[in-house]
């Protein structure tokens, strides 16, 4: 078997080696076929014409006729091997050139026939004749059977035949100009809601080899709100079929869009500079792709949500049970399908007693292998309690339009109890900055609020005491009263003194301040290495006040974080210098509750930031 095998090799070797010859002698072989008699004007169809041991210097002449148009032209070379009768091998050479045309007008049309010209005579085809109707007709890709392209004997392996059209069929319309290579736009919905998902994509179809794109411009999507989900770096091609003619085609770009209000809405063309071919036979050309309508509904009812897509909605607490002035994160995450941007998150309401801080968020898109645009969203809240007792959080309730169901959903979550015992010291209640939060502070007219020993009493014991004469009888009233005016007079005084003995410079006055400032928190100094976070944050906060109530001369214990900001703003100090001072109120807020910042650290940058913030004073 080895034998015959390597012989068998050296015969079709020496025939492949002495086809040229060979093939010049036989009889040549030329004809064309039509790959169907029916066709509309807008299809396009394949004209075969194969010629077989065509002479050298022989010549084609392909068939002209004005009622149809030619799209495109490829040529294949081919050559196969027989053993014929009585062992002879017989070689054929085969050259078939396939025409893509499609008709200019309907009716019974006639293809005339192609000439084959040899040195000594002229081969014709026959022609061939089809019926036009206007419009598609969308035949069926004919099935062809795998053939062996050599005529190699039986029990050799089946080889896959180069002129059958592989790849799945799709619906695209090719232009009449520009068919060899051409753009298009199509949308993966005709019609959606308000808020759903549809997906834009950008397509080169080419019959050629492409080599590169150089600028793509892409349409503006008024209207919209987009997503990137597939913008290839390289052309990689996929094969297809329109209308039985193969493709090669090319994803350009791929977004997900999120219609934001009802009606018919209009996407522009997108363009691109296409170069085709190879080094040596290249062109560059500019291609534009089809405009788009899409149809938006508006969400059923008279309802003014927002969330569209398929949401689910959970809540949980670190812990339920903590003492007084412990911390208690709660984190609140959202995760689904459709636009995370446009969904609105109830906020979580907090019942009175527990102070709640500004919630940090994160989102974290996420896109399937479908092309659905999702995500997930954490909501992370941080409370410390203000006094003991049993808190209830109530549950959050996310309505959504499912646009897959065409309904409206509701995704809750259940309520979250929280119980508060006293603190290590036996404190019921806890003091705390006052802040702009309403949430944030104690119901002081809460009843049955605990104490270190049980219940407040309800009743004080009373003393009496004998009437007292009244103040304006006493001896040191009249001194008191004009106490003020000697003040006033001898302030005024001080004052004419200084302005005859000249005035402080600004600058001077800049360092008396920042010198000030830095004694003031000499205690906090103190305390930046002790083991109470509480204490060097109080400390902190006290030297600033202070300060404050020295530059803008009015108390400021007992102000909210907007009357602090008011009064300041009416004393003409800038915004930048307000939001400082604010700034180290929170940070010192934040310092005695939150975990984490107790560390060194974080006590230089609340140190530090209350220095700049009274020695940046203008």
């Amino acid at each position: 078997m080895a034998r015959t095998g390597s012989a068998l090799r050296l015969i079709i070797a020496a025939a492949l080696l002495l086809a040229p010859a060979l093939a010049g002698a036989a009889e040549p072989e030329f004809y064309m076929t039509v790959d169907r008699a029916r066709v509309g004007t807008e299809d396009t169809f394949s004209v075969d014409i194969v010629v077989g041991n065509a002479p050298e210097g022989s010549t084609i002449a392909f068939p002209a006729a004005n009622d149809f148009e030619v799209l495109s032209r490829s040529e294949t070379n081919q050559m196969s091997y027989s053993v014929g009768t009585g062992g002879t091998g017989v070689i054929k050479q085969l050259r078939r050139y396939s025409l893509i045309l499609r008709a200019n007008r309907a009716g019974t049309l006639t293809i005339p026939p192609a000439t084959l010209k040899t040195s000594d005579r002229t081969y014709k085809t026959d022609s061939a004749s089809l019926e036009v109707v206007k419009g598609r007709t969308r035949p069926e890709k004919p099935q062809r059977q795998a053939q062996n392209p050599f005529g190699l004997p039986p029990g050799f392996p089946q080889l896959h035949d180069p002129f059958e059209d592989d790849g799945p069929s799709v619906d695209v319309e090719v232009p009449r100009s520009d068919s060899d290579f051409f753009l298009r736009a199509s949308l993966d919905k005709t019609e959606v809601f308000v808020g759903e998902q549809v997906m834009l994509s950008i397509i080169i179809y080419s019959q050629i080899d492409l080599a590169s794109v150089d600028t793509v411009t892409m349409p503006k999507f008024e209207g919209f709100w987009t997503q990137d989900i597939q913008s290839p770096s390289q052309l990689s091609p996929e094969r297809k079929v329109i209308d039985g003619v193969p493709y090669r085609a090319y994803l350009l770009r791929q977004k997900a869009m999120f219609p934001m209000k009802p009606g018919e809405m209009s996407i522009e063309a997108a363009e691109a500079d296409i170069n085709a071919g190879n080094i040596f036979s290249g062109r560059r050309a500019h291609r534009k792709s089809n405009a788009l309508k899409l149809k938006v509904k508006a969400l059923p009812g008279n309802t003014a949500a927002q969330n569209v897509g398929s949401w689910r909605l959970a809540m949980q607490a670190t812990q339920t049970e903590v003492a007084l002035g412990e911390p208690v994160q709660v984190k609140v995450q959202l995760e689904g399908r459709g636009n995370l941007q446009s969904v609105q998150v109830p906020a979580l309401q907090v019942p009175a007693g527990l102070k709640r801080f500004d919630p940090q968020i994160t989102d974290k898109p996420t896109v399937t292998k479908a092309g659905q645009v999702g995500g997930v969203r954490t909501i992370e809240y941080v409370m410390v309690p203000q006094q003991t007792g049993t808190f209830t959080l109530p549950g959050l309730t996310l309505p959504y339009f499912d646009p897959e169901s065409k309904h409206f959903e509701e995704s809750k979550t259940d309520p979250i109890v929280i119980t508060v015992r006293p603190g290590a010291g036996g404190q019921a209640t806890t003091s705390s900055p006052t802040t702009g939060d309403p949430t944030a502070t104690a119901d002081a007219s809460a009843k049955n609020q605990l104490v270190a020993g049980g219940l407040r009493q309800v009743r004080a014991t009373a003393t009496f005491a004998p009437v007292k004469p009244p103040l304006w009888s006493r001896g040191f009233f009249v001194p008191l009263a004009l106490a003020p005016v000697v003040l006033s007079l001898l302030s005024l005084g001080i004052g004419l003194a200084r302005s005859v003995a000249g005035k402080t410079s600004p600058e001077a006055l800049k360092r008396a301040q920042a010198k000030a400032a830095r004694k003031r928190l000499a205690a906090a100094e103190k305390l930046l290495s002790s083991a109470s976070p509480a204490a060097f944050y109080e400390e902190v906060e006290r030297a600033l006040r202070s300060f404050l109530e020295a530059k803008l001369n009015v108390p400021v214990i007992g102000l909210t974080r907007q009357a602090l900001d008011a009064v300041m703003a009416s004393h003409k100090v800038p915004e930048s210098e307000r939001r400082r001072v604010l700034a180290v109120f929170e940070t010192c807020d934040l310092g005695r509750y939150a975990p984490g910042m107790g560390e060194p650290s974080a006590r230089n940058r609340a140190l530090d930031g209350a220095a700049v913030a009274m020695e940046k004073w203008a």
